[in-house]
């Protein structure tokens, strides 16, 4: 089979698209023939070494396609099933090869006449959204959300499924004029620019959402209200931690903690496939809505990844695969 693979730590030009053996199954674990992947800013630091695996290993953490095989004990699925899997990063299996490995128990299955090129960018954002906002936020009706990255792919889904559960007012920050415009018509109710946020002032927010991390932290910090919340959701700064003295969440009544999908999936896999069939019913019907700036030829993608980790990409890219076996 053929794969998008990781030859060598020294970012987007140590991927190579190349022959390699096709993963099997294990207990618990089914193999999809992809016919999509999503791709994701994780994706090009994983090329820089975020996750030291031996040397090659495709990345990719989801992918739509259809079952090809099943490990030992699988019920539940059949070959031939179309399904969308996050967190495709078994051994060398990821999302980036045209036959990638998942934990059966993750998998769901797509809604009726999805588009498998949709179903493959929803996996990582869409239930992140719904899942931090749920349980580790508890968002409540009425209350104001202000969303970091608001046109990243974590930010186009954090700003709807916040409006969905019944944000008053939901907030974006974003880099550029342009990108200011498009989260407006996304639906966000006002945006900022990065540059303003050392402008703004006052106690305005119950929820805030850091996909960023960096040195704009400490300054959300005191945009939050009495019993506000900060949720770390990634590091796409990449500018170390931030040190913010632990008296100021006492003396503010407010509260920062972080949601990983990952270890969401590992810790109670039931509750994560939940939350990725509710996200795919959302995208389907509708009522959230996934950005996908380019459909891109995998074989094409490591210049596109390029572009991606260059901050020029807005919403999501889905990688094509070519057809298994041709």
């Amino acid at each position: 089979m053929k794969a998008l693979n990781i030859t060598q730590y020294t970012g987007i030009d140590g991927l190579q698209y190349q022959d390699v053996p096709e993963p099997t199954p294990g207990p618990g674990q089914v193999t999809i023939r992809a016919e999509y992947a999503g791709v994701g800013y994780v994706d090009a630091l994983l090329a820089e070494g975020m996750a030291e695996l031996p040397l090659p290993w495709a990345p990719g953490i989801e992918a739509a396609g259809r079952i090809h095989a099943l490990g030992e004990g699988v019920t539940g699925l059949r070959v031939g099933d179309k399904v969308a899997a996050p967190l495709t990063l078994l051994g060398s299996g990821g999302g980036f090869g045209q036959i990638c490995l998942a934990q059966a128990n993750l998998v769901a299955p797509l809604p009726a006449g999805m588009n498998p090129a949709l179903a493959a960018v929803v996996p990582a954002n869409t239930p992140t959204a719904l899942a931090a906002l749920e349980r580790t936020a508890r968002l409540q009706p009425g209350e104001h959300v202000l969303v970091q990255a608001a046109m990243g792919g974590l930010g186009t889904q954090f700003g709807q499924v916040a409006k969905l559960m019944g944000a008053e007012k939901v907030v974006g920050i974003v880099s550029t004029e342009e990108k200011r415009r498009l989260a407006l018509e996304l639906g966000y109710d006002e945006v900022w620019l990065r540059d303003e946020l050392a402008d703004k002032s006052g106690r305005q927010f119950d929820v805030i959402i850091d996909p960023v991390s960096g040195r704009a932290r400490p300054e959300l910090l005191k945009l939050l209200r009495f019993e506000g919340r900060l949720i770390v959701v990634g590091n796409a700064a990449q500018d170390g931690d931030q040190t913010v003295g632990t008296n100021t969440f006492w003396f503010d009544g407010i509260s920062m903690m972080g949601f990983n999908i990952g270890l969401l999936s590992n810790a109670y896999p039931d509750i994560a496939t939940a939350y990725l069939r509710r996200a795919l019913a959302l995208v389907a019907s509708g009522e959230v809505t996934v950005p996908i700036q380019e459909e891109v030829d995998i074989r094409d993608g490591a210049q596109a990844l390029e572009r991606l980790r260059a901050g020029k990409t807005i919403g999501k890219l889905v990688f094509r695969h070519e057809p298994y076996g041709e």
